[in-house]
């Protein structure tokens, strides 16, 4: 992509100011910010996981206000229907000659950012009619296609501590998140900065950082940046080696039902590239793949019985394969 050198200082520069700006409201959770920026750099779309009051939807919110950028959320329900986040047709009557038509009426899901809070609480019928937008950026209602702006980026939360009344997402739709994020408790330290500056009047102001076109070229400038084919080749074999059938790691064959499949690569590759922009760097490195490899791959590796009665799960086994994988030498650390 060609972007001059003084655009793209300033683009980074914007970048740098879109964290800052966020963590105004946000307290902690830098690589948490640094994961979801990550994941619209490199076009794709995040699943946050966490307790509920780990700030989840209010992180997804300001992230919203930090960009020139429209917004939608959608409160996922159990009788949600497709045609409430989808749209649909309704029929109109033309004044002046009297015929009726169906005109297509959007629904929420034509937004540039879009919250799908709580997906796992709607059936599976109105999580699958997010597949389509999710991987081809349009959708499809009464044989045509209505195409989606872009940027388009789909940020979904859901509890992992209530079963009832909720609906897991299968493993295809789990697949089109580029990155499943895990949010944890914060630090003890951070959790007084919060007590301390949400129970006051005092509200914090988000400023616009970034618009569409800024990062439009910067999804673009993402897949410039450089990687070096011995780390291509680290990145196919830590891909074929979480598939139990194939994999030399003993640890995979005695914990995995299904590994990852190229996809996964794919999304490791992009999302290394769009971590080492956002730090500064025009190149991957192996710290940015091991970083990325944690939520690249916990959504793909697919425990089996035995691994679930033990506790066993995806990090750990990716946590192992990072450790046993050779790595190239020198320079690329």
């Amino acid at each position: 992509m060609e972007v001059s050198e003084s655009t793209l200082q300033d683009l980074l520069n914007k970048l740098s100011s879109l964290k800052t700006e966020i963590q105004k409201v946000i307290v902690g959770q830098d690589v948490i910010l640094d994961e979801i920026i990550v994941a619209l750099l490199a076009g794709g779309h995040c699943l946050l996981e966490g307790v509920p009051g780990l700030a989840k939807t209010l992180m997804v919110r300001t992230l919203s206000q930090a960009l020139h950028l429209s917004f939608r959320r959608i409160q996922f329900t159990p009788d949600l229907m497709p045609t409430d986040i989808v749209g649909t047709e309704i029929l109109e009557e033309d004044h002046a000659t009297g015929k009726r038509f169906f005109k297509f009426n959007e629904g929420p899901l034509f937004a540039n950012i879009v919250l799908a809070d709580e997906i796992n609480r709607t059936p599976p019928k109105t999580q699958a009619a997010l597949l389509e937008a999710m991987q081809e950026f349009e959708v499809t209602y009464g044989g045509k296609t209505y195409p989606l702006d872009r940027p388009f980026f789909i940020l979904a939360t859901q509890n992992p501590i209530e079963q009832a009344g909720t609906y897991p997402l299968p493993e295809a739709q789990l697949d089109r998140f580029l990155l499943y994020i895990k949010i944890g408790y914060p630090t003890a330290e951070e959790e007084i900065n919060i007590l301390s500056s949400t129970t006051g009047n005092k509200k914090a102001a988000i400023n616009p950082i970034l618009g569409g076109e800024d990062i439009r070229q910067l999804q673009g400038f993402v897949r410039d940046v450089s990687i070096n084919d011995e780390l291509v080749q680290f990145v196919s074999s830590l891909i074929r080696a979480t598939r139990p059938d194939t994999s030399p790691v003993a640890y995979v064959k005695e914990w995995v039902r299904w590994g990852s499949g190229p996809r996964a690569g794919q999304a490791l590759i992009l999302t290394a590239k769009a971590r080492a922009l956002l730090k500064g760097r025009y190149a991957v490195i192996m710290e940015d793949l091991q970083a990325m490899a944690y939520p690249v791959l916990r959504h793909r590796v697919l425990m089996n019985f035995k691994a679930e009665a033990e506790n066993i799960t995806s990090d750990e086994v990716t946590a192992t394969l990072l450790k046993t994988i050779e790595r190239p030498k020198g320079r690329l650390q």
